[in-house]
């Protein structure tokens, strides 16, 4: 495993240890072909466990996606950042990495062939308008904390923060669905916005 889901490195108890067995099982086969069966062969327990949990792979695969989202905000990676304009360059640090390590590219690929699902199925739709929403919203927190500070210009932060997260949404999956994405070009393009228009005193 890796840092990319690094709360399942060490599972605690069975639900946990489920979650894992489910996200490597979907890693390796992909949605399409993904099966309990197939989870049953990474669990370290009796395979019954999940029947007693689950009825059907949607149903683990979105407890999977739950169990992410309830977890992933201890591991953002403005948190620890000072000022707001430093814990915007943090998120862009992570999503705009020059290169992917294995587990990650992986960890993305799961999750946009998990997205591909919200097109017609409801349940996952329901989901990644909650994952959207709240990570708009902690982008929208940093902008308005940086109009508050003075640093960024008295923008719509709701409205910036949406522009953001569509450019790292479609960033995150073109990394893993086409080759040649130049994201160092892409991370020079988002800085320059914000030095050009975002930052106060830049207009």
């Amino acid at each position: 495993m890796s840092n990319a889901i690094s709360f399942l490195d060490a599972p605690n108890g069975t639900r946990e240890e489920i979650m894992r067995a489910t996200y490597l099982a979907l890693c390796e086969h992909g949605y399409a072909d993904l099966t309990i069966q197939r989870i049953g062969e990474v669990f370290p327990k009796s395979k019954s466990l999940i029947y007693h949990h689950y009825d059907s792979k949607d149903e683990l695969l979105l407890d999977l996606l739950e169990f992410v989202l309830e977890r992933y905000e201890a591991t953002l990676p403005a948190a620890e950042a000072d000022g707001a304009d430093e814990r915007l360059r943090a998120v862009f640090d992570h999503v705009f990495a020059p290169s992917l390590s294995a587990d990650r590219e992986r960890f993305i690929a799961a999750m946009v062939d998990l997205r591909a699902q919200a097109t017609h199925d409801d349940r996952y739709r329901d989901h990644f308008t909650r994952h959207d929403r709240f990570f708009r919203d902690r982008i929208a927190d940093i902008v308005a904390e940086g109009v508050a500070e003075g640093v960024f210009e008295p923008v719509n932060a709701d409205a910036v923060a949406t522009s953001l997260l569509s450019t790292i949404t479609g960033t995150m999956t073109r990394q893993v669905t086409t080759d040649g994405v130049d994201i160092a070009g892409l991370r020079e393009q988002i800085d320059a916005y914000v030095d050009d228009a975002l930052r106060a005193g830049s207009r």
